[in-house]
């Protein structure tokens, strides 16, 4: 069996998952079976054609200077076939007149691996390729980024993250370097759009890049397109709030173009303009800002033509369509014939200024907000136009194709956000996105047949890196990732950051704090969010980040010098941080209780806010001034403390606190009902009905207490006579009707806002169909801050013993987390109650 039926059979089968896809083909180890790339008497060499596509040609500059970092030797790069000698790497694209072209006709290197591929790469050992090179390893593309994929493939194996620069991740030293032999590829991406939108990043990003670069300019933009492109992106939609990506510099434009970067434009500037594109074009022209097609037509089209006219040679994905001006809606008055028509003039520009139909120009209309309202109501654009749906800020898909009707043809995509500014409370601060979520959300969007086009709102980019490799390698390969090998992605990726010795540790602290987080956002977070009074809650949950620090801390003396910083970025300042404000809140929560009572230790609580607050301080120096030499300036700028309201202001605001003076001075599974109330994690049925078609699984650390259930494939829908179902045992003290409140993940009403409907009953009763999302009164941005759905049923038990509650969905994408029962006791949590004792 060769290299590449073996990395088939791996991604088929979901074991071996590696951060990068292809199978490990770098040793340091001499084998019978490897080549020398390294050893202490060779000098590598690296040979491309003459005429290699610049952006081709950049990378292999970059894998030289990887090499150099490795080894501690640079190798040539050679153009001339004389003289050439192992070790040799060779370089190429399939279909240029190159190298690659040649070695294909010899049989060297099979064509039809690559032949009509779009960005696939394959690296191989080829014996002779040139007089005097008895072995060479090849990396040739498909096509220009996948010539480019290959290149840095190579770089990751060798032991350069790709978050070398963006987290200051050390490359290890390696003495003797040796290839395995074999041909082994990535294949083809899943999805064909793949990438980031940089948003919301003042005051941090923009105040970094100015610091560093003067600016968000075409310094800033090589140094992300690295980045994404390591990272098998291809896609990006750029900083918007006051800047022009084109026209704040002239240099940002072609950069793109020559690295391999397809631009695209945020959801609300459309024709290649940014927002401020617009300002500063009614201002040159001395126009009035009228940001409205029934009023300023003409003004508007020979605005969009001139972004057209400016990026018509340059690869990107056109956005159409229109909102307010400022990311805003439109009026109250626009109406759908209206928006057609703008699509229709829009694609009419396009057309003119290329020369070429407007279907040859890829497109994008994205249904954010109320823009999905139009969609709904019946507006359509052409079927060459990608369709780009959206969540809803928080991570929770709002709208999916139905699968039992034609399909659009241009294809869907989705808009996720890891960053939010917005009612609630914004989020910009810290990784609130676990990868589970993510996961569940985007594999539920790929299975409804979302796969042209993935992009995730990333904020500042960091502190996002962890969520970001994850977006960006699931967009490539969705199925190569399941329920159960989540953790050991983390993992993975964690040793390919730090080493293999502290993977497991790492990967369990950054899984843990993102669960934390999501629990509630760190800027929601306050002193009211945990119960002071019921469960020992808020101590419970300050003791988990607590716990959670003193592991961080604790791993940081362990960490070698070189990978501090990363450390730092990447696991400690977002646990320790975070494990602060809790602290803090808490402070507060205590201050108030005592303050009531008048009594003098509410004045400790006091000082212990102030002491926190002081080390929030303390650790955002840490982050912007010490950690790589000072070289994170205004990176952890970003407000989190003190908001009430999600446009307050920018800097943070220590909570109140009150002084008191003297003078004022908690094997069968069966759960036992007790104190009043039943509470059971959803993981803990007692038995469990499928079917060949559907199955449920349970996702681990999924939600906020302990895992999720749901039921896969998420595109399969339970038909009238399948009975999918869980059902759990309870041991009753005493009877009555009692309230069930089910705790369910927010997933929204995706399927054309008929909602998610499941039935609940006790025993022999007739069951209760519940459509807990299907029409919103005023509940979603309660859902959105909680991260949660709390729906209640009530329920007839005529007299105590053990009954039995049984859970049948009726659609896909519903997950279940916990399930509470008042018998009455239970008293208000934000957690729910911790899970009753099980009889034995």
């Amino acid at each position: 069996m060769n290299h590449l039926k073996i990395f088939v059979f791996v991604v088929l089968f979901g074991f071996g998952l590696q951060v990068h896809a292809a199978e490990p083909f770098i040793n340091t180890e001499k084998t019978p079976e490897s080549i020398i790339l390294k050893e202490k008497a060779t000098n590598l060499s690296i040979f491309t054609n003459f005429g290699t596509d610049k952006g081709v040609m950049r990378a292999v500059k970059n894998l030289q200077t990887d090499f150099q970092k490795v080894t501690g030797e640079q190798p040539a790069i050679l153009n001339q076939i004389s003289g050439l000698q192992s070790p040799l790497i060779i370089i190429g694209t399939i279909g240029t007149k190159s190298v690659i072209d040649d070695l294909i006709r010899q049989k060297k290197l099979d064509g039809k691996a690559l032949t009509g591929k779009k960005e696939k790469y394959i690296i191989q050992n080829v014996s002779n390729p040139f007089p005097g090179v008895t072995e060479a390893i090849v990396i040739a593309g498909s096509d220009k980024r996948g010539t480019i994929y290959g290149v840095y493939e190579m770089s990751q194996q060798i032991g350069v993250s790709p978050w070398y620069y963006w987290a200051d991740v050390p490359v290890p030293v390696k003495e003797n370097l040796y290839f395995k032999k074999g041909m082994y590829t990535d294949g083809e991406p899943a999805v064909e759009y793949r990438g980031i939108f940089l948003n919301d990043e003042e005051p941090s990003l923009g105040g970094w890049a100015r610091a560093t670069f003067g600016g968000i300019n075409s310094q800033f933009y090589e140094k992300v397109f690295d980045l994404i492109l390591r990272l098998k992106g291809n896609y990006i939609w750029p900083a918007m709030w006051g800047k022009a990506f084109y026209d704040d510099d002239a240099l940002s434009g072609p950069l793109a173009d020559e690295m391999g970067i397809v631009m695209g434009t945020s959801h609300h500037e459309p024709i290649a303009l940014a927002q401020t594109d617009w300002h500063r074009y009614i201002k040159k022209n001395n126009l009035p800002n009228v940001w409205d097609y029934s009023k300023n037509a003409e003004v508007l089209q020979k605005f969009w033509k001139s972004g057209i006219e400016r990026s018509k040679n340059w690869e990107k994905l056109v956005t159409v369509g229109m909102r307010g001006d400022g990311d805003e809606a439109m009026g109250d008055g626009t109406n759908i014939s209206l928006l057609e028509k703008i699509v229709k003039d829009q694609r009419k520009i396009i057309a003119d200024v290329t020369g070429k139909k407007a279907e040859k120009t890829p497109q994008v209309w994205a249904l954010y907000k109320e823009v999905q309202d139009y969609y709904d109501k019946g507006m359509r654009v052409p079927d060459d136009v990608i369709l780009l749906f959206c969540d809803d800020n928080w991570g929770n898909v709002r709208k999916l194709p139905d699968l039992s009707k034609p399909l659009h043809k241009g294809g869907y995509g989705m808009y996720y956000h890891f960053d939010y500014v917005g009612g609630p409370r914004n989020s910009k601060w810290i990784n609130i996105s676990p990868i589970q979520r993510v996961w569940e959300q985007m594999n539920l969007s790929y299975e409804h047949k979302v796969d042209k086009l993935w992009i995730v709102n990333v904020g500042d980019l960091k502190p996002m890196e962890f969520p970001i490799s994850f977006f960006l390698e699931m967009a490539w390969n969705p199925k190569q990732f399941n329920a159960k090998n989540l953790l050991e992605y983390t993992e993975k990726w964690s040793a390919q950051q730090f080493g293999e010795k502290h993977a497991k540790e790492i990967a369990r602290m950054i899984n843990l704090y993102a669960k934390y987080n999501r629990r509630v956002t760190p800027e929601t977070l306050d002193s009211k969010t945990y119960s002071l009074e019921n469960y020992h809650e808020f101590e419970t949950v300050l003791n988990d980040y607590r716990a959670l620090a003193v592991e961080a801390l604790r791993l940081k003396e362990q960490i070698s010098s070189e990978y501090q910083d990363a450390y730092y970025q990447l696991v400690l300042y977002p646990i320790d941080a975070c494990s602060n404000l809790y602290e803090m809140y808490y402070a507060v929560a205590k201050n108030r209780e005592l303050a009531v009572k008048k009594d003098t230790e509410a004045n400790l609580y006091a000082d212990k806010v102030k002491a926190c607050f002081e080390r929030n301080t303390y650790l955002d120096h840490q982050y912007n001034n010490v950690i790589a030499g000072g070289k994170w300036k205004h990176m952890m700028d970003q407000m989190r403390i003190g908001y009430k309201s999600w446009a307050d202001g920018k800097e943070n605001i220590m909570p109140e606190v009150t002084y008191i003076s003297e003078t004022e001075a908690p094997k069968e599974k069966v759960f036992q009902e007790k104190n009043g109330y039943v509470s059971i994690e959803a993981e803990n049925f007692a038995r469990i009905h499928q079917s060949e078609k559907i199955h449920w699984e349970v996702i681990p650390d999924f939600g906020k207490t302990k895992s999720g259930v749901t039921t896969f494939p998420q595109n399969a829908y339970p038909k009238n006579d399948e009975s999918i179902w869980l059902e759990y045992d309870i041991n009753f003290e005493s009877k009555g009707e009692f309230d069930v409140q089910l705790l369910l993940a927010p997933t929204l009403n995706f399927n054309h806002n008929k909602g998610l409907r499941y039935e609940i009953s006790f025993d022999n009763e007739t069951p209760q169909i519940v459509n807990f999302n299907g029409h919103y009164k005023g509940e979603l941005g309660k859902w959105q801050s909680e991260h949660i759905i709390k729906y209640i049923t009530k329920h007839a038990i005529s007299q105590a013993g053990k009954h039995t509650l049984r859970f049948r969905v009726l659609e896909p994408g519903i997950v279940l987390e916990k399930i509470l029962i008042n018998t009455g006791g239970l008293k208000p949590s934000y957690l729910g109650a911790p899970e009753s004792e099980m009889l034995h």
